[in-house]
């Protein structure tokens, strides 16, 4: 059974923009919590490499910030790792820069869609060659214009992108979605003082002459929290309490469809100084089927694989729908939790946005689950491991470094 308290690491997202912000603002930015993952490092290995002095100490980093124009040209090629949130958002920013760069990443990275950044980045004036749409991308600077632009997707790391070259804008930048994404960056950004305006799906920023360095303290990230709100749901006679949980609206997908699936969760201690904080305490329950789908999809995006492992064990059929961004991400996460999901006996269907899962009270397991180097994916079946009557391998259990280096020490701690 899952037993006792767990402050899982630092949130991805919050700690990837504390840098990249830190590193354009004037003056020391101290932040406490940050997640040591190697994506979130690939972050400071880049902004170092354009003269931005940065240390890190356990979970401490200090950024010394040159101003919005202090950044230096890079005397090599900026190596985002696999990390999507560094490559978009960090092409906002050196699209406005006075020297031309080149950002690459992993083979994972350079089969990721950049034409949803390229375009809008394009409209502002951004001069940025791509190899056919997908890293690596070349980035000369240049003067950039505000634009109105409807995205296409609701993406946070679209958005982000063009509100951080919106900073360099001679007019005001808008972005509309199709549906809210997470707003971390606009929270973020007036915390450093930015001059920005949201409605429900909008955001608009103004110019700015420089931002200025204030101290984040990260709350921990929920997406990693997921998967032990996942255990201690799925393990009878579990009792969890998760520490200092970041709850922004934006990301609490995860929390509502439990609790809709008839998850015994319950949300405490909660706090809102600059990111919604709270603990979060979750015990076994038997759960039901759910249909997920529409606005929700952008608030658990990161978390809709566990989900799906999640339903496999609930009572009838689970749908998930308007989920094509998943196709897209470290791995096509629709395809390969049909096809592992299939290892482990549950009927599962592929469908063109989503999936179909008919819930099963029993997993033989006895597999080898093929993880595609996808974190994600090797956290969902090591919590599935936990329920299956026989053991479930992963073929690489050392990707979860990308988000959560100390995954499996925190399930051992907890898993009594």
């Amino acid at each position: 059974m899952i037993k006792g308290r767990l402050r899982v690491p630092g949130d991805k997202s919050i700690s990837h923009r504390a840098v990249m912000f830190g590193a354009i603002s004037k003056g020391i930015t101290n932040i406490k919590g940050f997640l040591t993952g190697a994506d979130c490092i690939s972050t400071i290995s880049i902004f170092k490499k354009m003269g931005i002095d940065i240390e890190i100490q356990d979970t401490a980093v200090t950024v010394k910030g040159k101003g919005l124009y202090g950044l230096s040209n890079p005397l090599e090629i900026l190596d985002c790792g696999n990390s999507g949130t560094t490559t978009r958002l960090v092409s906002g920013i050196l699209s406005a820069q006075n020297f031309t760069s080149v950002l690459t990443g992993d083979k994972s990275i350079q089969k990721r869609p950049m034409n949803r950044i390229i375009a809008p980045l394009t409209l502002m004036g951004a001069d940025i060659k791509s190899n056919n749409g997908f890293a690596p991308l070349t980035i000369t600077g240049n003067s950039l214009h505000g634009i109105e632009y409807n995205s296409p997707v609701a993406s946070a790391q679209v958005k982000s992108a063009i509100l951080l070259a919106g900073l360099y804008a001679d007019s005001p930048t808008t972005v509309i979605e199709p549906a809210k994404s997470r707003d971390h960056t606009e929270l973020m950004l007036k915390k450093f003082g930015a001059n920005l305006n949201t409605t429900k799906t909008s955001a608009t920023i103004n110019p700015c002459k420089e931002l200025f360095a204030t101290d984040i303290d990260v709350p921990s990230d929920i997406s990693s929290a997921a998967f032990f709100m996942a255990a201690a749901t799925l393990v009878p006679d579990s009792e969890l309490i998760l520490e200092n949980v970041g709850i922004n609206p934006t990301r609490d997908g995860i929390i509502k469809v439990l609790k809709d699936m008839g998850a015994n969760i319950e949300i405490i201690n909660s706090n809102d100084e600059f990111e919604p904080v709270a603990d979060i305490k979750v015990s076994y329950s038997r759960l039901h089927a759910t249909t997920i789908g529409g606005d929700i999809i952008p608030t658990l995006i990161d978390e809709l694989p566990l989900l799906a492992a999640v339903a496999s064990m609930a009572e009838g059929k689970t749908i998930i729908k308007d989920a094509t961004e998943l196709k897209v991400k470290e791995s096509n996460r629709i395809k390969v939790m049909c096809e592992e999901l299939s290892k482990l006996g549950v009927n599962v269907v592929e469908t063109e946005d989503g999936m179909e899962i008919e819930g099963t009270n029993k997993l033989p397991g006895n597999v080898t689950i093929s993880t595609h180097d996808d974190h994600r994916i090797a956290m969902t079946f090591a919590i599935l491991g936990l329920i299956s009557d026989g053991e479930i391998k992963l073929d690489n259990k050392n990707c979860v470094e990308i988000s959560y280096p100390g995954f499996f020490d925190d399930l051992r701690k907890v898993n009594v």
